[in-house]
């Protein structure tokens, strides 16, 4: 007797989804970013072959996108670089969304290598896909293609100096039309080369209040330029990463092949860290506040489950000074039973699946958003995170997460924190679902669109 064409579709996906964790574990020691794609199309047609299925369920066609006023709408987008940093991978979201509705979008990276490796030939590609055209940084096309646009996206500060060395004479003519998206927190970004046209354009759209205060004052009292017009704009999680957030079949298989291919059991405490191992992102700090913790609960003989710590975002290919300190760290403490390092990877999901605390432990002040913040929020995940920067307008402290001070002063108390955190089960799991509550109500792709869309109306004059 054949079996239910549901069954089957359910099977179908349950094999695409193993495919998805073999893959996705496999990064954590080699990072392929070309497969990463290629698993997020073999995702896509899974959700088509369910299109029938999934329309009964949902009903009426979803509402009219907020960007939908920007169709045929000819956009150039022009980031500093094209890696797997924060600010390019956001600006290629905000291209998929524009082209999502019909706008005519362009793509420059302003600092290309003259070799392509294999980072950029995927994430091009992937935009080309798209029907996003990919144009050099120089040349008289890009400089036609700037004047005859209806809008203009600068991706970063850094990203400025591609105005003076390709537009030249034609500077003028295109800054009313620009925004400029700002994402850096850093002193050393704030320098006249990259920010001097920046009171003359449409507008600056930055990911925090904080980060926006910060640039109003340090562009005033250090260099004494006026910022324009400012729209502070909260990101929100992709529908793809909530679709694995919200699957419980395949966040139980993610979790399982994750965890076993670090060595850690299902009763194991897991605390992680995600992001590109630096200085900044405090995972030396973070470090030594786990050792702190090992050593309270040792003293305070508590009955626990092991804890392990997880940091994810190494890069094996190149270890930097930081990262052999890091390590050198770990052993000299006598920890590297209980700590792992994994290799950054596009594809966080199978590590928020894995852990069962984020910590966001980026210092000086702090993140200028903080999408892993809001993405560990999807999985229902505590945050432990410092008190500065975007973190502090994500966590509710006390009710999603807790926060801790940057620098040394915030080493014992985190340490407390993940102790905490270990012993109150409950109050884990509590916070983790307020976490989720306050993503959705906050932090989806729809409402990061319509923030957008509320800017770019302002700046078009629409």
């Amino acid at each position: 007797m054949a079996k239910p064409a549901s069954t089957l579709l359910f099977l179908s996906k349950r094999r695409i989804l193993l495919l998805l964790v073999v893959f996705s574990v496999a990064t954590g020691l080699v990072f392929f970013v070309r497969s990463a794609f290629d698993t997020c199309d073999l995702r896509r047609n899974v959700r088509d072959s369910l299109e029938v299925e999934h329309a009964a369920k949902v009903g009426p066609k979803a509402e009219e996108s907020p960007l939908e006023f920007m169709r045929s709408k000819l956009v150039l987008l022009v980031s500093h670089e094209l890696s797997l940093s924060g600010g390019p991978l956001l600006l290629m979201e905000l291209a998929f969304l524009l082209r999502g509705v019909g706008a005519n979008v362009i793509w420059i990276t302003a600092q290309r290598p003259l070799e392509t490796n294999d980072v950029i030939y995927s994430l091009e590609h992937k935009m080309l896909d798209r029907g996003i055209k990919v144009l050099s940084a120089k040349g008289k096309e890009a400089i036609d293609t700037a004047i005859s646009a209806d809008l203009v996206v600068l991706n970063t500060a850094v990203a400025g100096k591609w105005l003076d060395a390709v537009l030249k004479e034609h500077v003028p003519q295109v800054l009313p039309k620009i925004l400029w998206w700002i994402h850096e927190m850093r002193g050393h970004y704030f320098r006249v080369e990259y920010v001097k046209h920046l009171p003359f354009v449409a507008g600056a759209m930055i990911d925090s209040y904080a980060t926006a205060a910060y640039w109003k004052n340090r562009t005033r009292e250090r260099m004494g330029i006026k910022m324009p017009q400012t729209y502070v704009v909260h990101l929100g999680n992709s529908k793809e990463l909530i679709e694995i957030a919200e699957d419980d079949i395949a966040k139980r298989i993610l979790r399982d092949h994750v965890r076993e291919s670090l060595g850690v059991r299902k009763e194991d405490l897991l605390f992680g860290i995600i992001n590109s191992v630096s200085r900044g992102k405090g995972q030396d700090l973070f470090l030594q506040s786990f050792n702190e913790s090992l050593q309270l609960i040792h003293e305070k003989k508590l009955q626990l489950p092991p804890i392990y710590a997880v940091v994810v975002g190494s890069d094996m290919s190149v270890q930097t000074k930081f990262e052999t300190e890091l390590r050198n760290f770990v052993i000299k403490s006598g920890i590297e039973g209980s700590v792992r390092f994994v290799n950054k990877s596009l594809n966080v999901a199978p590590y928020l699946a894995a852990i069962d605390v984020l910590v966001q432990n980026s210092q000086g002040r702090g993140e200028c958003f903080g999408r892993i913040t809001i993405e560990a929020m999807a999985f229902k995940l505590p945050v432990l995170g410092t008190a500065a920067g975007g973190t502090t307008e994500i966590v509710v402290d006390g009710s999603t997460g807790l926060l801790h001070p940057a620098g040394k002063e915030g080493i014992s108390l985190l340490a407390k924190n993940i102790v905490d955190l270990a012993r109150q089960v409950e109050r884990r799991l509590a916070m983790g679902r307020k976490g989720y509550e306050r993503m959705k109500q906050t932090f989806l792709e729809e409402h990061m669109a319509s923030r957008i869309a509320a800017v770019l109306k302002e700046v078009l004059h629409l």
